[in-house]
This record gives C-alpha cells, sequence and structure tokens, in this order.
C-alpha cells in the first residue's frame, strides 16, 4: 500500500483528539493524531502494542501508574492490554504505529 499526503482525512474520535490512518499493511497501521490543548485522553486500554513519536507540542503520559511529561522527539511503546492516558498540555501532533492493525480504526483509513 502507497498513501499519498493529503490533510483531508483526519476524523474525530473523541474531544480535542483527531486521527488520520497514514498506511496499514497485515501486521501493522501507521496513524497520526492531531491534539487539541488543554484536552484529556481518557485512560483506556486495547489489546494492540502502540508505538508513538511526538513530532510536536507537549502532552502528560499516562502508561499504567508511570506519568511522562512528553516533548518534541520523545517515543514510547505501550504493551497492550496496558492501561494508558494523556493531558494534552499543548497543540500536539503524534505519530503511532499500532500492532496488529486496529479494525476499528480502518473505516478511517485510505479504501
Amino acid at each position: 500500500m502507497f498513501t499519498e499526503t493529503s490533510t483531508d482525512d483526519y476524523r474525530t474520535v473523541a474531544p480535542g483528539v483527531e486521527l488520520r490512518v497514514l498506511c496499514y499493511g497485515a501486521a501493522t497501521m501507521l496513524t497520526e493524531f492531531r491534539l487539541a490543548a488543554g484536552h484529556e485522553l481518557p485512560t483506556h486500554s486495547h489489546p494492540h502494542e502502540q508505538t508513538g513519536y511526538l513530532v510536536r507540542g507537549r502532552i502528560r503520559l499516562r502508561i499504567g501508574a508511570e506519568s511522562h511529561e512528553v516533548a518534541p522527539g520523545d517515543s514510547w511503546c505501550i504493551a497492550g492490554g496496558t492501561e494508558h492516558g494523556a493531558t494534552i498540555l499543548e497543540g500536539s501532533v503524534a505519530v503511532e504505529v499500532f500492532s496488529p492493525v486496529r479494525d476499528d480504526y480502518l473505516p478511517f483509513a485510505h479504501p
């Protein structure tokens, strides 16, 4: 699969959180999130491993019992089934990979 860049493909998945599926294959899904300052990504978990990189902004990321203030260039990996959430401190952009592919995000993917 090859995906050309577009700014029209974002979907709101929570208040202040927009998702764009960049590309996916049989085992992984690459996504981009735009996160609005002052919003909260509620604590949740899912069976997918999630590896991320903060491109721009600043967030407070909670992974299990730990909390990290994340700055541009920082990255993380969250094991499947681990509770996590975030407070968006500044408008941010994060790129994340999920494995296996998140079926719930496929409706947002390019055909």
